[in-house]
This record gives structure tokens, C-alpha cells and sequence, in this order.
């Protein structure tokens, strides 16, 4: 045990000497800015120094003349100050005394030269400023400030397209930071531009190299989660490396398309990834099998303000036809035959020999839309890279089949509109399932847990917690929220919680009217490993539980006044008002009490 000790913290140590060197070197990086000025202005500085040196050293030699005409020298201070109001144009005139032609020549001489210096100087300074090098360092240091200064939990991601955006927008709207590293300036220069809350850190750079990562917070003990979603998934792959073995603490959640990455991950820390393609496989399966809970889960995931979608009724049995065999069709493939549904792919290049029930070919001939059999089918996905050719595909099939079931992929944020007024039955747009997913993750652990054992409650469960749902805050999300019931988070419910009888359905009353009740839904309750997914009134709370609830504003601000006030919470139990401060409860002690 003994060495399996000293193993451990000579690893740690070794990963902090990583961390600190790491930090050394983003912070001798970002205060390059210094350096690169004084190298690139050095010769322009020597130069006006020199010229300063000449001119001043040129009025103490040659003599003047005082207000009697007697002989005087000026004093080096005096020549300094002449020359410094001369050189700079704001002329002081000739102090203390009239200067001789010799002076005014030697100065005439000077106003030259000093316009000579002053010129190279700044024509020096203007191209250092429109150096890439230079703007870089400088963009570096400026990074590197804000994110240090960061006094509260923030997020770092390493991606900011379309996914980053998405993510960004919900963290946000949470009212928490995040820092963003990401290759093209473009999308750093529009963070100055986004309608955020707080000021975002953002820096143009390559988030594979570690010493970056290190600068953008990865060592800061502020950072509290890292999201790498790049379109490169060998980048993303670096940073969960770099996140490993530097900060082994730090959860991390990657985006990745192939399952041979996603293996190589793993052997990192264990980080959670996300996968589109099999994300929508799994989805469709659910929605196969219930409709109900794959619109809870859509509604949830979408964060509050989300819109109610409408639940689908895809069919169950039959045929279905997908377009394209890519990382999405074999992923989706693979997910409708282990439902032992029936599968046609039609791909017009296939890798390798084609198995059993492909159809080599291009999707938009009509000659392989005949083949496809489009009218015998119940289903049809149009899974192509390109959206062009995804929606000509659906157009076709629903000129073939009016009664399909139509999914598709839209890979451009543009195409949006035109897939809006194709009215697809299941839309997958990649960027947003895994934006909805970290968001579900990151923001709220509870919610992804709930997310996750909701399925296998069943169809009807989950229809009627919709339900319940709908009547509470209408056809779109309201606020989700966390409470744990502990001695800092509910000090008003210590006591009640240690009886035993602390019933989830009187603790949910409205302090003001306790026969009203609070307009939240409990959706999930943990105690130690087990999780309560909606349970009833009378479930019986106990002290450490984690509660997540959906529900209006109010009601989260009237529970936050039960768990911290103890005559609130004694009205909402047991209906008896207590006052609350020293004075009432001195004014309303009973007198026949006092006396005794």
C-alpha cells in the first residue's frame, strides 16, 4: 500500500511540474509582446536618441547672448527642454533669452533632423502594428489577462463553429463564462460582436497545442469542464489527451463521427463523447418504439425556452429506404435492423463489395428510385453529405409516396429554411444534437441522468409527465433547476428531514397560500446511486437528496425562501404561522406561558 502511495504522488507531482511548465511557457508566450516591440524598435529608438543626443549637446557648445549682451551658455537641462518643445512642434520660443543666428541655425539644423527620427520612428511603429506577429502577441497577451483574471466557473471549449455557437448561446443565457479557442479569427472577431452577457475570452489559435490549452484556462482552478468540438477530430482527440494528463479532474466532453476515435478516447480518462450519427440512430429507435419519450427527451434537451415538438407516429413495421452509406447510414443501418426492420441502402459508391440489400447507385436517377421501391416502403431517410441532394431525394420520395416517413440531414446552417418548409418528420442536423447533448451534460448533470433512465419508464409514463409538463408551463420550457437538501443548501428543512415523515408533496406548497401549490414538477430525485425518476406527493425526502425540478421562475425563488426560512417552511408543513423575527415571536409568546 506503501508504494502504491508513493506511485500516485509521484504522479501527481509530475503532473503539476507538466501544469506549471505549461503555464510558464503560455506566460513567457503572451509577454513576447514586450520583446518583439523593443527588437523591431530598436534601431528607429537608437536613431531618435541619438538625434536628441546631437541637438542637445550642439546648444550647450555653442554660446548666446543674455538681455546685456554678455556671453552665456545654456545649461544641459535648459537644452534638453528647448529641444524637447522644438522636436515635438509645440514651440515655446527662445528661453531664457533671444538665441544668436548661431543658435538659430544649429536649431534650424535640429528641427531636420528631429523630423527625420520622428518619421522613421513612427513609419517603424505603424508597420510593427500592421505585422501579423505582432497582432498575434499582442491578441496572446490581451487572451491571456482576461482568462486569468476569471474569478468564477467557466467553460472551456475548443471549437467555435456552428456546435460552439449553439453551446456558447445556452451557457450564456445560464448566466455563466466561458473561454473559446478556435482557428478562424472570423469567429473570435464575432464574440465582440454576440449579444452575451459577460465578456467572452476568445483567441484565434490551434487548440491542439497543449501550451494554448494551458493559456486558455485548462490549469486555471476556475475551469470546470472542457468541450472540444473542432471539425478535426484529430484536434479534438489532442485536447483530450492534453486535458488527461494535465488535468485529470476536469470532466471532458468531445465530439466525435467514428466509433474507432471514440475507442481511442476512452483510453483517456474516460471522457464522454458525443456522437451525431449515432445519437440520431438511437433517437429514431426510441421514437420507433415511444413516441412519447422521444418528444420528452427532445423538449428537455433543448434547454429552457424550448418549443413542445410535436410527437411523431413513425411507423413500426416495414420497409424502410436509406440514402447514402456514410458515417450516418451505417450508423442508422445498423440501429433499424437490431429493431428487425427491413433496410434498402442506396449509395452510389460503395466501400467494398455491397452487402445484401444495397442498391448501387445514384439516389436522384430514376431509374434506382424505381429499384428502391419507394411505394412498398414505410420509411425513408435521406442521409447524404449534401443538402442539395437531400432534398431532392425527399421531394422525389414524397411525390412516390406521400404516406412515408421522412427523415433527412441538413449539414448547412443555410439550408435551414428549405428544410423548414419540407416539414421533415425527423430532422438531423449534427451541430444541434450534440450542442443539445453538452448542454444536457454540462449544465445541469441531474437533467443528462434523467435523460438517460427516462426511456425505460415506458411510452405512457412519459406521455403523461408531458402532460403534466404542457399544463405547467405551456408549449414551451421554463426554468430546470437543482436543490440539495443539506445543511448549507436547506438549513430550514434539517430538522424536518431527520423525523423521517418529510413528504415531497408538502414541501412543494406556496409559502404565501400553502393550499396552492408551487407551479414546478419534480422530475428526478437521487439519494446516494439510486435515482426516483417523478415521484409522487408522497415520497419521503431525507437529508443529502438531490432534487431536479422543472417549473417557473417564482416557484424556484419561493422554494429557495421554504429551505432557508424556518417560519416558511412550518407554514408550507404544518400550516401554523410563526414569526419570524425576535420581536413578533417576543409579542406573540403566550402571557399565561410567561407568567408560569
Amino acid at each position: 500500500m506503501a508504494w502504491k502511495e508513493l506511485f500516485q504522488r509521484g504522479e501527481q507531482r509530475r503532473t503539476r511540474r507538466a501544469a506549471f511548465r505549461l503555464a510558464a511557457a503560455s506566460a513567457a508566450r503572451a509577454s513576447a509582446t514586450i520583446f518583439l516591440v523593443m527588437r523591431r524598435m530598436r534601431a528607429p529608438l537608437i536613431v531618435l536618441i541619438g538625434i536628441f543626443a546631437v541637438t542637445v549637446l550642439g546648444l550647450t557648445l555653442i554660446p548666446g547672448q543674455d538681455l546685456e549682451g554678455r556671453p552665456w551658455r545654456m545649461g544641459f537641462f535648459d537644452a534638453f527642454y528647448v529641444m524637447s518643445y522644438t522636436a515635438s512642434t509645440i514651440g515655446f520660443g527662445e528661453i531664457p533669452y533671444p538665441f544668436t543666428y548661431n543658435q538659430r541655425m544649429w536649431v534650424t539644423i535640429s528641427i531636420y533632423l528631429t523630423v527625420i527620427g520622428w518619421a522613421y520612428a513612427i513609419g517603424s511603429l505603424l508597420a510593427l502594428l500592421q505585422d501579423r506577429a505582432f497582432r498575434e502577441a499582442l491578441a496572446m497577451q490581451h487572451f491571456t489577462r482576461k482568462v486569468a483574471r476569471l474569478r468564477e466557473p467557466f467553460l472551456l471549449i475548443a471549437g467555435y463553429g456552428q456546435t460552439g455557437q449553439l453551446l456558447g448561446e445556452s451557457i450564456d443565457a445560464l448566466g455563466r463564462r466561458f473561454v473559446v479557442l478556435d482557428t478562424s479569427s472570423e469567429r473570435i472577431d464575432g464574440l465582440e460582436l454576440g449579444s452575451y452577457h459577460a465578456d467572452i475570452p476568445g483567441l484565434a489559435a490551434d487548440a491542439r497545442d497543449p501550451g494554448l490549452l494551458s493559456a486558455a484556462g485548462l490549469d486555471h482552478p476556475c475551469c470546470e469542464a472542457v468541450v472540444a468540438l473542432t471539425d478535426d477530430e484529430e484536434a479534438n482527440l489532442a485536447v483530450v489527451m492534453a486535458a488527461a494528463l494535465l488535468r485529470p479532474d476536469v470532466p471532458v466532453v468531445a465530439r466525435v463521427t467514428t466509433r474507432t476515435l471514440a475507442e481511442r478516447m476512452q483510453a483517456f480518462g474516460n471522457p464522454s463523447t458525443v456522437n451525431p450519427f449515432d445519437r440520431f440512430g438511437d433517437h429514431l429507435r426510441l421514437a420507433l418504439k415511444a413516441p412519447a419519450s422521444y418528444q420528452l427527451l427532445t423538449w428537455l434537451e433543448s434547454g429552457p425556452g424550448g418549443e413542445l415538438p410535436t410527437r411523431g407516429l413513425p411507423p413500426r413495421d416495414g420497409r424502410w429506404v436509406v440514402f447514402g452509406y456514410g458515417r450516418l447510414g451505417q450508423e442508422l443501418t445498423r440501429d433499424l435492423r437490431a429493431e428487425g426492420l427491413e433496410v434498402t441502402v442506396v449509395e452510389p459508391r460503395p466501400d467494398g463489395d455491397p452487402d445484401a440489400g444495397m442498391i448501387v447507385g445514384d439516389g436522384s436517377d430514376p431509374w434506382i428510385m424505381a429499384q428502391a421501391d419507394l411505394d412498398r416502403a414505410v420509411g425513408m431517410v435521406a442521409g447524404t453529405d449534401n443538402d442539395t441532394t437531400n432534398l431532392s431525394l425527399v421531394a422525389a420520395a414524397r411525390r412516390s409516396n406521400p404516406k412515408l416517413f421522412i427523415g433527412a440531414r441538413q449539414n448547412r446552417p443555410a439550408s435551414a429554411p428549405l428544410f423548414a418548409a419540407m416539414e421533415i418528420d425527423a430532422l438531423l442536423v449534427p451541430a444541434e444534437v450534440i450542442a443539445h447533448e453538452v448542454y444536457a451534460q454540462l449544465s445541469t448533470p441531474l437533467l443528462w441522468r434523467f435523460l438517460q433512465e427516462m426511456p425505460a419508464k415506458g411510452n405512457a409514463w412519459a406521455a403523461e409527465l408531458t402532460d403534466r409538463l404542457k399544463e405547467l408551463c405551456g408549449t414551451h420550457l421554463q426554468t430546470l433547476w437543482k436543490v440539495r437538501l443539506t445543511v448549507a443548501e436547506a438549513p430550514a428543512l434539517t430538522r424536518w428531514l431527520a423525523g423521517g415523515t418529510a413528504r415531497l408533496g408538502e414541501l412543494l406548497r406556496n409559502p404565501e397560500d400553502r393550499d396552492e401549490p408551487l407551479h414546478a414538477v419534480v422530475l428526478l430525485v437521487v439519494r446516494g446511486h439510486e435515482a426516483h425518476l417523478a415521484p409522487g406527493p408522497d415520497f419521503v425526502l431525507a437529508e443529502g437528496d438531490e432534487i431536479l425540478l422543472a417549473g417557473w421562475a417564482a416557484a424556484r425563488r419561493a422554494l429557495g425562501t421554504i429551505l432557508f426560512v424556518d417560519a416558511a417552511r412550518e407554514y408550507v408543513v404544518s400550516g401554523r404561522r410563526v414569526p419570524s423575527s425576535w420581536i413578533w415571536r417576543k409579542l406573540a409568546r403566550d402571557p399565561r406561558t410567561t407568567s408560569r
